[in-house]
Parts: C-alpha cells; sequence; structure tokens
C-alpha cells in the first residue's frame, strides 16, 4: 500500500521511478539519450521552480522569501497587526486576507469576539486588507477558492495553510513571520529536501480523502520521515483524483509534520479555476523530465480502506476492519497510554464500553472545515443519508460546509434538504470543532469527525478538571454510513450507495456582496476600532551576557502539542488580550505553571529595577553554588538575567499559533529545553518571542526545579557556538553541554534583542 524509500530517487519525466542510485546515469543515456548532472536534477523538482521564483537571496540553499499573500483568522490577526503597527507599518504591502471562522460564535468573554471582529474590518480599512465576514468562509476554503494560484506562495498564521493540490505552496507559521512580510522583511530558512510522494492507481468510491491522507500519516508521522520538508505529489494516480480530493488530503499534509506541499496540476485543477473565474491563475506544473529527490513515499491508492485514527493523534490509524477485529486489544491499549498521556489521576478513559454486543458505537459525528467541509465530501455524504434517518437516540451529526458558496450550491441541488431530513445539522462556516469551540463532545464520548486533527486537550478536554472527550478522524463517507446506523462503526464499502457526481458552480456573488476587499485602497484616515480586550503586548527584556534559568515544568510525553502549551476552546477568546490569555498556559497539563513562573518573574522584575536579587532567600545559594564556578568567583548578581524554562522531549506539534512561545515569554520563559522540537514554526515562535530554543541530548542531566547558570549565552549566539557550556547548580554543580541548531543572522539578532518586538524598534522596522 505504502513503500518508502530514504535517500536519493530519480524521477523520470515524473512517471518512472529509479531508485538505485548507481544506474541514475545510465538509466538516463539509456532512457533519454542524454547526460545530467546531479545539482541540475536537484533542480527538477516543482518545488525548487516555486521557491526559486520567491527567493531573494543570492544563494539558493539559503530562502530568503517573500510571499504572494498573506492569511489569519479571529484568534490571530490581532496581535500581528498590533505587532506590525508598533514596528511601523503603515499599509499592508501584499494582499492581507483576515477571516473571521475561529471565534466566529462570539460566544465567551461578552463582547470581545465581535470586538476584535470590528477591528479587522477597521484595519483592512486603514491599512488595504481582505476582510471576510464571520461564518462567510473558512480560512483555508477561502483561499482555495479566491487566493490560490499556481507557481504562487501564501503564509498563513495557521498550521492547515495548504493549497498544495492547486499549484500554490502554502506554509503556515506563527503569527511573527506574517510580522516579517507586512514589513518588507523575509522569511528566512535554509533549503529543504524534497519528498516525491507518488501516487499510482484509483481508490474506491467508499474511500475519501481523509483515508488517503491518515494513510500517509500513519506511514511517515512517527519516523519523521517527512519533518520539515516539502512533500511533492506526483504520478499517475493524481490524475484519478478530483481536486477536492486532492485539497483534502493536501491540508492533511501538516499533521506529518512536513513543511509544505506541491501537486502536479492538469486539466482537472484548470476546469477548478475556471470554476472559480479565475482561469488566469492556472498553470501547467510538474517535474522536469529529469528530477532527483530526497525520498519518495510511495502510494498505491487502489489499496487503500476505509480507517480510522483513534485518540489521542491522526498517525493512530487503524482500517475500520482491523479496528472491528481487534476492537478490544486496541481499545485497552488506548487506555493504557493514555495514564502516560494525561498528568491528571481523576481521568478515566473508558473506550471498551463503547463496544456493545460487538459492535462499537459512538456517540457524535461531525463533517467540518477546511477537509472536512468540501463540496465532494458533503455530496457523498448527502448521497449516503438520502431517505435514511441517523435515529432519535444518543448519535448526533453535524455538517459545516466549508463556505457558503459551497453552502449555496449544496441547498440549490436539494442535498442539504436530504441531509436535514435524515436528521443531520447544517451549520455554517465555522472551525470550532476542529479546537473545542464547538459541538463538543461530553465527557468520555466518543465523537468521529472528517476534522483535521484529535489531540488530546483539543476538543474541549480539561484534563485537570476530571474532563476528556475522545475524538476519532474518519472520512466523510464512512460517517454517513456510520450515522446510517444510528452510531455503530459501518465503513462507506460496507453500505450499498450510488454517488450522484453532481457538478459544483460557484457563485461568487456571495462574496462579492459580503467581503470587503480593500487591497491596495488604504486609507490612513481610518481610525481602528479597539474593544476593551485589546491590549498591546508588555515590554520583554533584551538578553543578558549570563542568563539564570529555572526549570518550571518537566514534561515526559513523547510529544507535547500547542495544545497543551496554551489551550484551545474558551482561551481563544482571550487572544487579543496577552496577560490575561497567559493564565491558561499549561492550564490543562501542569496547572502549577503559572504561578511558578510568576514567582521566577519577579524575580527578574526585581533585578530590572535595580534590586539585588541575593536578598531572595530560595536565591542565596544559587549564586553562592555562580561564584563556585571557575570565573565566577566575583559575580555580580544584578548583571545576570533570571528567567524560567521547561523541559519537554519534543514540544510545539500542531497549531502553528505563536502564543505558545508568546504566554511563555509574557510570564518570563528565557528558554526551553527539548531533545527535538516538533515543527520548525513552533521553534520559530521561540525564536520572534525571544525564548532560546536549547536542545540536550541526556534528559537525565537536569530535573524540574533545577536552577542552569548559562554563562555567556550572548555571545556564544552571536558567535553561532555549537556547543554552550551551562551549569546545573545544587550541593553539586553538573556541568552540561545545551546547543540551538542553526540560527539565521536575523534570528541571532532576534534573541539577543529579547523579541521580534524589540528588534525591530531597534532596527525601525527596516528589512
Amino acid at each position: 500500500m505504502i513503500k518508502l524509500v530514504d535517500g536519493d530517487v530519480l524521477i523520470l519525466n515524473g512517471r518512472e521511478i529509479i531508485t538505485e542510485k548507481n544506474a541514475f546515469k545510465s538509466a538516463v543515456k539509456s532512457k533519454l539519450g542524454k547526460d545530467f548532472s546531479l545539482d541540475d536534477a536537484k533542480k527538477g523538482t516543482m518545488a525548487y521552480k516555486i521557491l526559486a521564483s520567491h527567493n531573494k537571496s543570492e544563494h539558493a540553499d539559503f530562502l530568503r522569501l517573500k510571499f504572494d499573500s498573506i492569511t489569519s483568522h479571529d484568534i490571530t490577526y490581532v496581535g500581528i497587526i498590533q505587532t506590525a503597527r508598533a514596528s511601523g507599518m503603515d499599509k499592508f504591502p501584499i494582499p492581507y486576507v483576515l477571516t473571521n471562522c475561529h471565534n466566529s460564535l462570539c460566544a465567551v468573554g461578552g463582547t470581545i469576539n465581535e470586538d476584535d471582529h470590528k477591528f479587522a474590518l477597521s484595519a483592512a480599512k486603514k491599512y488595504g486588507g481582505i476582510y471576510v465576514p464571520p461564518n462567510l468562509a473558512v480560512i483555508h476554503s477561502y483561499n482555495r477558492e479566491m487566493m490560490a494560484k499556481c507557481g504562487g506562495m501564501i503564509l498563513g498564521s495557521d498550521s492547515h495553510t495548504r493549497y498544495g493540490a492547486l499549484g500554490t505552496m502554502g506554509v503556515g507559521e506563527g503569527g511573527g513571520e506574517l510580522v516579517k512580510q507586512l514589513l518588507g522583511q523575509t522569511y528566512d530558512m535554509k533549503y529543504p529536501q524534497v519528498i516525491a510522494i507518488y501516487l499510482k492507481g484509483k481508490p474506491s468510491p467508499a474511500v475519501g480523502p481523509h483515508d488517503v491522507a491518515l494513510t500517509i500519516i500513519k506511514a511517515v508521522y512517527n519516523n519523521n520521515f517527512v519533518k520539515n520538508k516539502v512533500m511533492e505529489f506526483i504520478g499517475e494516480g493524481v490524475n484519478s483524483l478530483p481536486v477536492e480530493f486532492r485539497n483534502g488530503i493536501d491540508v492533511m499534509t501538516t499533521e506529518t509534520g512536513c513543511w509544505s506541499s506541491i501537486w502536479e496540476t492538469d486539466d482537472l485543477v484548470r476546469d477548478y479555476f475556471e470554476t472559480h473565474g479565475r482561469p488566469g491563475d492556472f498553470d501547467r506544473i510538474s517535474p522536469d523530465e529529469i528530477t532527483l529527490y530526497d525520498g519518495l513515499v510511495e502510494v498505491d491508492l487502489s489499496k487503500i480502506k476505509p480507517s480510522i485514527a483513534l485518540p489521542f493523534h491522526p498517525s493512530n490509524v487503524y482500517t475500520i476492519e482491523e479496528l472491528k477485529e481487534n476492537a478490544e486489544d486496541i481499545f485497552t491499549d488506548i487506555e493504557k497510554n493514555s495514564k502516560e498521556t494525561f498528568s491528571s489521576n481523576e481521568i478515566k478513559i473508558d473506550l471498551i464500553s463503547k463496544i456493545r454486543n460487538g459492535q462499537i458505537r459512538f456517540e457524535q459525528g461531525i463533517i467540518v472545515g477546511c477537509s472536512g467541509g468540501t463540496f465532494d465530501n458533503i455530496m457523498a455524504a448527502a448521497d449516503i443519508l438520502r431517505g435514511k434517518s441517523i435515529g432519535n437516540g444518543s448519535f448526533s451529526l453535524s455538517i459545516y460546509p466549508g463556505s457558503q458558496p459551497t453552502y449555496l450550491e449544496l441547498v440549490r441541488n436539494g442535498a442539504v434538504a436530504d441531509l436535514m431530513a435524515a436528521g443531520a445539522l447544517v451549520k455554517p462556516a465555522f472551525c470550532g470543532p476542529c479546537f473545542g469551540a464547538g459541538d463538543t463532545p461530553a465527557n468520555n464520548e466518543l465523537s468521529i469527525r472528517h476534522a483535521t486533527r484529535n489531540f488530546p486537550n483539543r476538543e474541549g478536554s480539561k484534563p485537570t478538571e476530571g474532563q476528556v472527550s475522545l475524538v476519532a478522524l474518519m472520512d466523510a463517507r464512512s460517517i454517513a454510513a456510520t450515522a446510517v446506523n444510528e452510531g455503530i462503526l459501518t465503513a462507506a464499502d460496507e453500505i450499498d450507495v450510488n454517488y450522484s457526481g453532481k457538478r459544483y458552480y460557484f457563485d461568487k456573488t456571495v462574496y462579492e456582496k459580503r467581503v470587503y476587499n480593500g487591497w491596495s485602497k488604504e486609507d490612513p484616515s481610518a481610525e481602528l476600532v479597539y474593544g476593551p480586550n485589546i491590549k498591546d503586548w508588555p515590554s520583554m527584556p533584551s538578553l543578558t551576557e549570563h542568563v539564570l534559568i529555572k526549570v518550571v515544568t518537566y514534561i515526559n510525553d513523547p510529544v507535547t502539542t500547542t495544545d497543551e502549551i496554551i489551550p484551545s476552546g474558551e482561551t481563544s477568546s482571550y487572544r487579543s488580550n496577552p496577560m490575561k490569555l497567559a493564565e491558561f498556559t499549561f492550564s490543562r497539563k501542569d496547572p502549577a505553571y503559572v504561578g511558578k513562573a510568576k514567582e521566577v518573574l519577579k524575580y527578574e522584575l526585581s533585578r530590572e529595577e535595580g534590586n539585588n536579587p541575593e536578598e531572595v532567600e530560595e536565591l542565596k545559594e544559587v549564586y553562592n553554588s555562580i561564584r563556585k564556578i571557575e570565573g565566577f568567583e566575583d559575580t555580580n548578581a544584578q548583571d545576570i538575567g533570571i528567567g524560567s524554562t521547561i523541559y519537554a522531549n519534543k514540544p510545539g506539534d500542531g497549531s502553528a499559533r505563536e502564543y505558545a512561545a508568546s504566554c511563555q515569554r509574557i510570564l518570563g520563559a528565557w528558554a526551553n529545553i527539548a531533545k527535538e522540537y516538533a515543527t520548525k514554526r513552533y521553534r520559530s515562535n521561540l525564536i520572534n518571542w525571544g525564548i532560546i530554543p536549547f536542545l540536550i541530548e541526556d534528559k537525565s542531566l537536569i530535573k524540574k526545579d533545577d536552577f542552569i547558570f548559562i554563562p555567556n549565552i550572548k555571545t556564544a549566539i552571536l558567535n553561532k557556538t555549537k556547543d554552550i557550556k551551562a551549569y546545573v547548580l545544587g550541593d553539586k554543580i553538573k556541568e552540561i553541554s545545551l546547543s540551538i541548531g542553526h540560527l539565521t543572522d536575523k534570528e541571532t539578532e532576534i534573541l539577543v534583542s529579547g523579541s521580534l518586538i524589540n528588534y525591530n524598534k531597534k532596527n525601525k522596522g527596516n528589512p
């Protein structure tokens, strides 16, 4: 079904795979009658051409990218605009799409959410932006329909910024990277490796995009096979997939850990752009006749079966058939492993009770958002449910079309009537169920969702209060089949259905009548509309030559998600208020974190005011220990910055939200320490907020509540020192080695400045 090849792979004309490196030259000579160089073949990828056209660096191996457009939603755009305007921005230099699809319920915090929406509209008028009102479209649906173009690049402050199936390289990052684009600066990184995702065959009618995506995620996530790389989709199997099917796979590439994605384009993509009234944005994209990739994932679409990703990760994938045959063993393993996932003793995962009379029962089904809410997915569900009933028991089904134009066409062609007649609730465009702000299951309920993630602490769970929801990911087709059986797990290949294959007609007047398009029409006289919850970022100190950090949280989980660092759900309403939001940091993982971090922050604030840190009882012995280190016998405590840190094995999986970093910084964090970082975007967020992303090989060298002294860290960062000497302080002083990994010149300056905000103030926002 899936085959991985780690290492150089040569592909001729996008179709013929050669994996034996020794055979590369002879194969090209015999089949194409020409010689070639490996360096030139590396430039044959679609990714290379797109990246080269956006690269402002003189060096192809180091990218300084400028994007064609950027996009944010209503839990990120306020902070981005506030940061950019504080750095001197007077207009949006490129199209900036502001969607309202996360806090559009306006359900928490009084007027907070709608105040943010009014701020965004006023910013679009003042700076020349594109404002998409609440419930009109989820962020990625709008950008697919209106902004993607072949050969383009879009940067979004949402991790699922993926438009590769439309020939656009989408990148999801924290807000700091969007601020750089707004200030005319560049997105800097080493040239990424490119992995060929070779699709062959054709999926069965019962298999949908989620089945394919989950199967790929299972194969590549845990081994980091595509981590921080580009996934380049090629092969004859691409042509067998409708464009919305490709979009559904593409948006889920985020869950593989990759950096971006791109697909070859064909007549179906041309038809997509024509349908959406933008034929000029189509171009035929394909790899060169001789293309060298850094690896290969070969996927036989014909062998993929309806699948399910069980709690608590999109990579925890089984075929539905396999789950049915081994449900008790699989559920028992998840229950056992959940004890390591949740630190609270109050949490009791009960999956075994979902097996009744040999059948697996679900309480809820959701089809939603950028992955599930496409026209094709909802049409397939309507075809399955037509004339049927989901029953009047405990099982419920909610369906959210990804955009109002999609919703309108489903109304016009009768699909919405079929769904509603079967008992499904059809709701406006909204991302909430993907992050715990809508259709949250009851405690220990099992929900199946065609959505993007099923992480712990994400779908409305509050483990520290004994509450946890159980979410599994599944394709819309099998969700609808399960709904027909009133919640009893049923794969789409277990039922008989005639898929209607109705065509989609896009009505752009829906957007013309409601979207405010102010691109290149900025009005400097327009006033920004502020609500009382919209606050400026607090000041942050620059890096001192020496730092003292305390480990206030120590997490042993294999992976720590951004949802566990700053939870979703009701906290989203406070994304415009940095200080208030920070109160939720690690609240569902380590409730003691905020208090402990604040204690350390008090030490630093007192030091900055000129007080002697040695007067603090907890620190007296710490400084005595520092003076026992050679060369620091006469150290002045006033010269050493004080901050907190966390240790986690692999932090930062999941959402691009910068708040996972900024909330730590606001509470006084100076560093993270990890064995590795789950994503580039989380590491970038740390750097942009002045948090040093330390790496350590042996985590046993440090423990919770340890004080660690890191001398000459400022000089080490400026010199890009590989091994950084540090000392764990106590009765015995233990010397340890930390590292940071590759830093760009700008990243070193940002860390030394203490944050991107400080850096831009110092440089007056100049590139």
